[in-house]
């Protein structure tokens, strides 16, 4: 009977050492997908430069837009080392803690279990329904903009494709705050005094021009993802406080080749789209160390800043590195049949889980924009950046194909949660700061 005993014990003890083997392998090749070597591919080495000349040889590793950009000669491609980008160690620390405890409900946009952290961190599996839906989780919970961050300031400017006129440039600032599920800044994991049960909060002022200064937008978006945003614009020529319909998210904000769920990738809710896992590959995608870069004197800030230069045809791409990097391709496609695209394919870096690369196709499946958001290594940008674990959204294009318009975005992303206090995301910090 002993033996048996003992047999037993050793067999659990076993089974249990395995699971947390297993288990923090699953954690390890999600946030690590770069240990064991980097991507390769035939004839592509760091420094080279991909053009009309040679584009054919690397059509396997682009994406679709970007492999028609090159060969029409809009713009070349250089090319700089696979460089890991390491998240937070607390980011990693609540995934690992949290690995297992986190399920979907029966509906899309339901999840339940879920504390902090990359909440399915596990490969994603073709024959799973929901693999894409999941992939979408990873991102909205991702580490993006860490507990907190700025963008400050932010330029965008409006761009005729084919004459490369600036025909507009705005000067914002953007602020963005997560209410639960933080992991650096304290109180953590939620904050206090959220009766509403906000998930996250984004504030936008516009600075510059004369015109438009003052205007304001702030974005609610709540824990449970079946409930709509609260959203409020102030329009600064009319000084008072609207809320925005449903609608107005997927129109032009302020003239720009932007919609407001078109921030960041895609700044809209779980449930609102149909997702479709579409596969993993290696991808040429726009990431860089900033400090290493062709920087504009453009806006030059007093401590020395400078930000990303645009080149290619109308002055829309901006003038990066790219890297060879694991991705998941990503579909969705919007639930309301009155949207005006008909999907988004989302080209999702498998490390940071951001979206650097989204081709959008209009009602008839007709390609009409591509989004580039470059991504800085934190510890190549500003100091106080350095050592953040964040990946740093720092340029961006939204290319119109079909209008032939852009507008491009240069960035000072700060991780910095003095600058986003929690009273900037009330509408009555909106009211006070358009008087």
């Amino acid at each position: 009977m002993k033996k048996q005993i003992t047999a037993l014990i050793a067999g659990t003890i076993l089974c249990v050492s395995a699971a947390f083997a297993q288990n923090a392998d699953v954690v390890e090749k999600s946030f690590y997908p770069y240990k064991e070597g980097v991507p390769s591919y035939k004839g592509l080495k760091s420094g080279m430069v991909i053009n009309q000349a040679n584009v054919e040889q690397f059509k396997e590793i682009l994406d679709e837009s970007m492999y028609q950009f090159i060969k029409d000669g809009w713009t070349e491609m250089k090319i700089t080392d696979t460089v890991a980008y390491e998240l937070n160690s607390s980011y990693i620390a609540a995934t690992k803690a949290n690995l297992n405890k986190v399920t979907l409900g029966t509906k899309t946009g339901d999840i339940q279990g879920f504390v902090a952290g990359r909440p399915f961190p596990a490969e994603p599996n073709a024959d799973d329904p929901r693999a894409g839906e999941k992939l979408a989780w990873n991102y909205k919970y991702g580490y993006n903009w860490g507990d907190s961050g700025a963008v400050y300031p932010f330029y965008w400017k409006f761009r005729d494709l084919n004459s490369a006129k600036i025909e507009r440039t705005l000067k914002f600032n953007f602020h963005f705050l997560n209410l639960k599920h933080r992991v650096t800044d304290t109180p953590k994991p939620d904050l206090p005094r959220n009766p509403g049960n906000l998930f996250r909060a984004i504030y936008v002022q516009v600075l510059e021009p004369f015109d438009v200064k003052n205007t304001q937008l702030l974005i609610h978006r709540y824990e449970d993802d079946l409930k709509r945003d609260n959203a409020w614009l102030y329009l600064g020529f009319q000084r008072r406080v609207r809320r925005l319909s449903t609608g107005q998210i997927t129109d032009s904000f302020l003239g720009s080749d932007l919609m407001i769920e078109d921030f960041e990738g895609y700044n809209g809710r779980i449930s609102d789209m149909t997702w479709t896992y579409k596969g993993t590959k290696n991808i040429l995608l726009p990431f860089y160390k900033h400090n290493d870069q062709k920087l504009t004197e453009d806006h030059k800030m007093s401590d020395g800043y400078k930000f990303v230069a645009y080149g290619g045809k109308g002055g829309c791409f901006p003038q990066v590195d790219w890297q060879l990097r694991k991705v998941y391709i990503l579909e969705a496609k919007p639930v309301d049949p009155n949207h005006p695209i008909s999907k988004r394919v989302h080209y999702v870096d498998a490390e940071t889980f951001t979206l650097p690369r989204t081709v959008i196709y209009d009602r008839k499946g007709d390609l009409w924009k591509t989004f580039i958001i470059g991504q800085a290594h934190p510890d190549f940008h500003i100091a106080k950046n350095k050592g953040s674990g964040v990946s740093i959204d720092d340029s961006f294009m939204m290319l119109d194909v079909q209008g032939a318009h852009c507008t491009t975005g240069q960035f000072k992303g700060q991780l910095d949660s003095k600058l986003s206090p929690r009273k900037k995301f009330t509408v009555q910090n909106m009211r006070v700061t358009g008087k």
